[in-house]
């Protein structure tokens, strides 16, 4: 197993972030400058054709640390962020930008789904290997609650399986602006943790109705869908439960 190394570190406003790399994968690690130890950990996962630093998902990341005292983990994606793209990460960002551009619904569609099951494959032991690593950091720990926070497209597609295979998870927040195929829906039916799920209700690209099946595919006995207006780049945080994660891992504070 590869150990955290950290590259680099800055301070603002309370909140630590440090940059790590964990063998080849790069991440980023944000925590309370002063807090205590074994706090609740969230793995964020981020859009696709976006990084773990985003502006949108560092926000979200400083805000769990600063009103609950997490610690919050987000690593790139392959093939996104600092990693290098393969031939294979080329011809599907190619296809999707030609479909798009073509206005043909129907490729972008398969070419999506196609790239979402090549990248979740590779994505969900690399997240896996990154839990194993963090958990060995004296600040997180084996016994450390998780949870997965702020899964939002590319994020969910692989947060889903993610929590599917991992029970060191114990509650999850995924969000709609993904294409809905049968082997997610498999994996949300073996989610049985609860679930909050976001829908952008204008998503130009998604059927919603997709995203309704997928919501009632999941295993969960609590599971809650917020729904707002926002197309397939805009998934709003508009009345959701803020106390979700705290009611399930616990909080530093």
């Amino acid at each position: 197993m590869h150990p955290v190394r950290f590259t680099a570190q800055t301070s603002s406003d309370g909140v630590v972030e440090r940059d790590f790399l964990i063998g080849e994968i790069p991440g980023v690690l944000w925590s309370p400058a002063t807090g205590s130890p074994h706090a609740p950990l969230v793995l964020m996962g981020h859009g696709g054709g976006l990084h773990a630093k985003t502006p949108a998902q560092a926000a979200r990341a400083r805000t769990l640390v600063t009103a609950h005292g997490y610690t919050v983990a987000a690593i790139d994606a392959p093939g996104h962020g600092q990693r290098p793209r393969s031939a294979d990460d080329e011809r599907a960002r190619t296809g999707m930008r030609e479909a798009v551009a073509g206005g043909d619904a129907d490729r972008f569609e398969s070419v999506s789904v196609r790239y979402a099951l090549d990248l979740a494959q590779r994505a969900v032991p690399e997240w896996q290997a990154t839990l194993d690593a963090l958990q060995q950091l004296p600040e997180i720990g084996a016994d450390t609650p998780v949870g997965y926070g702020g899964g939002i497209s590319l994020g969910t597609a692989i947060g889903i399986p993610l929590t599917a295979a991992e029970p060191r998870i114990r509650a999850a927040i995924f969000g709609g602006g993904f294409f809905v195929y049968e082997q997610q829906l498999a994996a949300a039916r073996r989610i049985t943790v609860p679930v909050q799920f976001l829908l952008p209700w204008d998503d130009e690209y998604v059927d919603r109705r997709s995203c309704l099946d997928l919501f009632d595919a999941f295993g969960s006995a609590e599971k809650t869908l917020h729904a707002n207006p926002g197309d397939h780049r805009r998934v709003r945080w508009v009345g959701v439960d803020e106390q979700f994660l705290p009611r399930h891992l616990g909080t530093a504070k």
